[in-house]
């Protein structure tokens, strides 16, 4: 038996799997507290020519701009987008496009929720934004059995169980979760607390399940959303998260 210090608190751990348990499951994904188109045309009677905006670029990712979408991986063909509705907001759409030949298409929509004080490109432990990036997804898990996820499923009830003293509108934070391969050991369970670049660069960070506001550091969607993906990211076609404020991403 160990004790460990999580926010403030010295809590009895059984050895390793319980500290790794309590390095990524509470450092970044929860916490007790506490997100139109246009159209144009000519005048009536004019030719639609020049008025007309130009067709989208399906060759491209929407919003995403040269700096980061250089980093997604030539053989991924699965690509989630967390676009945050601002630096300093929780509000987030969260979309998955697929590639067939040279062509992305939208395959699904969500609203969705980020760190409770936005994004950075610099993230540290404790400090509630979300990191800015192109991550890969490689490994989920849950309280709940595997749902028919493709990325490998890590079922275990009391290692992704919330802490009792948790608000009860957290309670199914992690039935479902994958992890996002921010400073972590890919190809291990999300509930491993190893953290390659140093502790105080945080960790643990997930997509989970949505409690209706911001995260510590995580991105949340839906029950709906969450099962969706987890049936439909396939490690085949390398999976990665892009995520950030929308100006970032734009950048």
């Amino acid at each position: 038996m160990g004790r460990v210090r999580i926010d403030g608190v010295w809590r009895v751990t059984a050895g390793v799997a319980a500290f790794g348990t309590l390095l990524a499951g509470l450092s970044a994904c929860g916490g007790a507290s506490g997100g139109g188109g246009t159209r144009s045309g000519g005048a009536p009677g004019s030719a639609a020519k020049a008025s007309q905006s130009p067709p989208a670029d399906s060759t491209r990712i929407p919003g995403i701009g040269d700096r980061l979408y250089r980093h997604i991986p030539a053989d991924s063909s699965q690509v989630v987008v967390a676009t945050g509705a601002g630096r300093n907001s929780a509000e987030t759409t969260v979309m998955l496009y697929t590639r067939r030949g040279t062509r992305w298409h939208a395959a699904g929509s969500w609203p969705a929720h980020n760190g409770r004080q936005g994004w950075t490109t610099d993230h540290h432990e404790g400090d509630k934004r979300s990191p800015v990036g192109v991550f890969t997804l490689s490994d989920a898990g849950g309280v709940l059995p595997d749902p028919g996820a493709k990325l490998p499923y890590d079922h275990n009830a009391a290692g992704y169980a919330t802490p009792r003293y948790w608000a009860a509108s957290h309670r199914h934070d992690f039935d479902y979760v994958i992890a996002i391969d921010y400073n972590r050991v890919k190809g291990t369970a999300p509930l491993d607390g190893t953290r390659p670049l140093g502790q105080e660069k945080g960790g643990g960070i997930w997509l989970h399940l949505d409690h209706g506001s911001g995260t510590s550091a995580c991105v949340s969607v839906s029950e709906e959303a969450m099962r969706y993906l987890l049936r439909t990211l396939d490690p085949a076609r390398h999976p990665v998260i892009v995520m950030g404020d929308r100006a970032d991403l734009g950048g």
